[in-house]
């Protein structure tokens, strides 16, 4: 019998978080998207339906902190706590008294950390049962972008962890400009697909539904998910801000199949001691006396109870650990798994 829970991922909601700093288009991007008819279904999580900038699509009042959108979606303000509210959506949609939705876009406000948010998607047991991480999806603006960067700590996290990064307004940047960010935020984050919009223009299935637990089983899935091939591949050098120089992304891979026990004894070693420098650690193990892959991730101290998929996306049978840190170097964490190994 395994130690650990299958997948359950048809069962429950995919969450995007979509970020990024003020002013650099989440709301151009929430607007492009809703309107494409595949994103019917969605319900987008606000903090204040004002602030958001979707009066022209509201239809119908559906209870006073839901609106339903004429394309089909489904517009709700965060009353007080976003824990307390996801759980209230998820009651109302079991009781059949909401519009029905199959994913949950939420945005946060341009000053978020989102590190708070996604302890909460990982590992709240009331949250979890209901919903799982699809992803990170963060917006650059080219024109300020690098200055935010250089000003605005939470500029910088943003981009480090997410899964996705969007350039914004690079039809009014100049070429030198949006070249010099675009290859800051790939020697910040490797990991991440990056593309360049205008407008919010992007295909909708570039962003959504494309997370490790996608129940459509697609085979590049965790490879995408993990972006382990972008983290070993050298990146040039560019110049780095005073806060992005502190932001560190690396993939430790394990050719043989890992002892669980030992594995999650290093693991726990790692967090006691660097948990506020892990700011996202994302991983596909090959775990001994387990034939399917296991999926752990989490942030700061905070980690997901590790979950078992249906299948491995293709040939590949390495485990694969993305750690993306500040001030955490490489050396260092793999120092103390060779120590590990060797007491044992």
């Amino acid at each position: 019998m395994s130690l650990f829970d299958r997948d359950k991922s048809a069962e429950r909601l995919p969450v995007a978080l979509i970020t990024g700093f003020l002013g650099s288009g989440k709301t151009t991007l929430l607007n492009r998207v809703l309107g494409d008819p595949r994103m019917a279904r969605s319900l987008v999580l606000v903090n204040e339906f004002g602030e958001v900038g979707l009066d022209h699509l509201f239809m119908e009042q559906v209870g006073g902190d839901m609106v339903l959108l004429q394309s089909g979606c489904v517009c709700c303000t965060i009353q007080g706590d976003l824990d307390r509210t996801l759980r209230d959506i998820a009651r109302r949609r079991a009781a059949g008294t909401a519009p029905p939705f199959d994913r949950v876009l939420l945005e946060t406000t341009g000053l978020a950390d989102p590190a708070p948010i996604l302890q909460l998607l990982l590992n709240h047991p009331m949250i979890s049962h209901d919903y799982r991480l699809d992803g990170v999806i963060a917006t650059v603006d080219a024109v300020n972008g690098a200055r935010q960067l250089d000003e605005h700590p939470e500029a910088v996290k943003q981009a480090a962890v997410a899964d996705r990064l969007l350039i914004s307004k690079t039809d009014i940047a100049e070429v030198d400009t949006n070249a010099h960010l675009r290859a800051r935020l790939e020697n910040l984050n490797p990991g991440a697909a990056l593309y360049e919009i205008v407008q919010g223009e992007i295909d909708p299935a570039l962003l959504f539904d494309s997370g490790p637990f996608d129940p459509a089983g697609k085979s590049d899935s965790v490879r995408a998910w993990l972006g382990a091939e972008a983290h070993d591949h050298h990146h040039h050098h560019v110049d780095r801000s005073r806060h992005d120089a502190h932001i560190g992304s690396f993939c430790l891979t394990f050719e043989e199949p890992l002892d669980w026990d030992r594995f999650n004894r290093w693991l726990m070693a790692v967090r006691a001691s660097w948990g506020d420098r892990l700011l996202r650690v994302k991983g596909v193990l090959n775990v001994v006396g387990e034939d399917q892959p296991l999926v752990i991730h989490g942030v700061h101290r905070t980690f997901h109870p590790p979950t078992l998929l249906a299948r491995w996306p293709d040939a590949e049978r390495r485990s694969r650990l993305v750690f993306i840190t500040r001030d955490l170097d490489r050396q260092s964490v793999e120092e103390s798994w060779k120590q590990m190994v060797e007491e044992a």
